[in-house]
Parts: C-alpha cells; structure tokens; sequence
C-alpha cells in the first residue's frame, strides 16, 4: 500500500547518523497521527522507535539514548524544531534531512543554513521515506572509494569506470549518476531524490533530465545496462544479485 500526506501538517527534519546494524529512531511531532504512522512504516523495517511530542522532549530524549535518526516536525509549541535542531547539534553533529510541505527557496536556504544534507517536499510516501533512510545510512556505511559488481568497478580515487578491467568513458554526471547508483543498490530512488543528489536541490530543470542522462548512462554500461531498472512511476534502482 502506498500512502501519502494529505493532511496540512508544517514541515519535518530527518536528523541521521549511523553506528551499527540497527537504527533507533526517535519521533518528534505534536501530532499523534504522524507518529503512528511514520512509527509502523519503521517497525515494519525492524527499526526501534522513541517518540517526542516537542523539540524540549527530543533535546532530552537525544541526551540519554543513542538516537541514531531523529524525524522532527518544525511547528511545535514549547520549542520549535528548528531550535531543537540547534540544540541536537551541540550534543552531536549529525546531518539532517527536511520534509516541508513548501517549496520556497527561503525554507530550502534555511535548512541548509542549519546543517541539512537533503530537502524532501510532501506529500511524500512513507515508503520513499524508509527508502531515503536506508540510501542515507547506507552512505554513511560505504564510505569507500571502490564501488564493485562482478566485472563492474568505479574506482572513485582514480575516477574511471571499468568492465573487465577495460576502461569506459562517462561524462561526469553520468559518473556522479553510477555512483549514486551503486552506492544505493536494490533500493527505489524516485527521480526526485536522484535530482537532489546529483544536481542539487536548487537546480531547475525537471525531471526528464534524469530520464536523458540514464538512458546516455545504460549505453555506455553495455553488458550491465540491464542493472539500472525503471520503477514505473517513481524512479530507478540499480538491481544486481547479493552475493553470500
């Protein structure tokens, strides 16, 4: 099931950091529905959930357990999320993301200002929400310069693509594109997400850019062009078989 927000809820910030196999999450919004809901879509990722119901208790919440992401609505009485953010960041420095109902370049370039890593306008999916959570912590975790499947390596520290160990020729941001690829794999990213990562979320253009430069991407990748599969409606993933 795919569910969206369509209530008028204010905006959120994802705070995030990673340390071992299993995230624990904390919830802070003074609205009960969007707890319940973000908090079964995460129980259903075996994640473990604490909940807030304003930035004070989060602050407090932050201080006395090993949060490893905290969701955090702006608008809350007693302090607001923005200041709790500040506050989170005096205890720890982890990166954030926002969701916001508002697309204005005036919310965008103060979320920035505070330390955000990636902006996510609503309505969005619970899923696309998970998802984003998993690329995130999955980022944290790959932090290496040699990104592999069977004959397919992009060695970062030399920036050069190879098959069988013959090298291929990508413009940059196809490389930035398989690489962000790789780094995600078997995970659906929307053409939304691949936008704010590879452009940047003050780039103007739509969506069919991603669609030009994936397409300019598989051609280059011959054999592996297969790998990177359309999500109907959404996006892309990189699909390739887990090894054991």
């Amino acid at each position: 099931m795919l569910f969206f927000f369509s209530l008028n809820f204010h905006k959120y910030v994802i705070i995030y950091s990673y340390r071992g196999d299993y995230l624990k999450i904390l919830v802070c919004d003074d609205e009960s529905l969007i707890r319940d809901v973000i908090r079964e879509y995460l129980k259903l990722e075996k994640y473990e959930v604490y909940e807030a119901e304003n930035g004070l208790e989060a602050v407090e919440i932050v201080k006395s357990k090993e949060i490893d992401l905290v969701v955090m609505d702006i608008m809350m009485p007693k302090m607001d999320g923005y200041q709790a953010v500040k506050e989170i960041k005096k205890i720890k420095d982890v990166p954030f993301i926002m969701l916001s109902a508002r697309s204005e370049e005036f919310d965008k370039l103060l979320s920035f200002d505070l330390g955000v890593d990636d902006y996510m306008t609503k309505p969005f999916s619970p899923k696309e929400l998970v998802a984003r959570i998993k690329a995130v912590t999955k980022r944290l975790q790959n932090d290496k310069s040699l990104y592999t499947y069977d004959s397919l390596v992009l060695d970062d520290i030399a920036h050069e693509v190879r098959i069988d160990n013959v090298a291929i020729v990508l413009t940059p941001k196809e490389y930035e594109l398989l690489k962000y690829f790789m780094q995600n794999k078997n995970i659906a990213l929307s053409r939304d997400v691949i936008l704010s990562n590879i452009w940047g979320y003050d780039f103007y253009g739509d969506e069919r850019t991603v669609d030009t430069h994936v397409k300019t991407l598989r051609n280059n990748l011959g054999k592996y062009r297969d790998t990177i599969k359309t999500i109907r409606g959404m996006g892309y993933k990189f699909e390739v078989k887990e090894t054991t």
